[in-house]
């Protein structure tokens, strides 16, 4: 598993999550671990290492 750090979009708080590197290319939603509002997370790995990633709130 990969650990990675980022902002969250509604609190702005550090958090981070755990990614599965051996999976190339995913887009899924994860609550933040401390507001608890849904992120969509877009990771994207080459050779287990992460090339990209966007996080962004989902509007409801």
């Amino acid at each position: 598993m990969y650990e990675h750090f980022f902002q969250c979009p509604y609190c702005w708080e550090e958090i981070s999550m755990l990614m599965d590197p051996s999976i190339s290319s995913q887009t899924y939603v994860e609550d933040c671990e401390v507001c608890c509002n849904p992120i969509e997370v877009t990771p994207q790995f080459q050779d287990n290492e992460l090339i990209a990633f966007e996080a962004h709130d989902i509007e409801q």
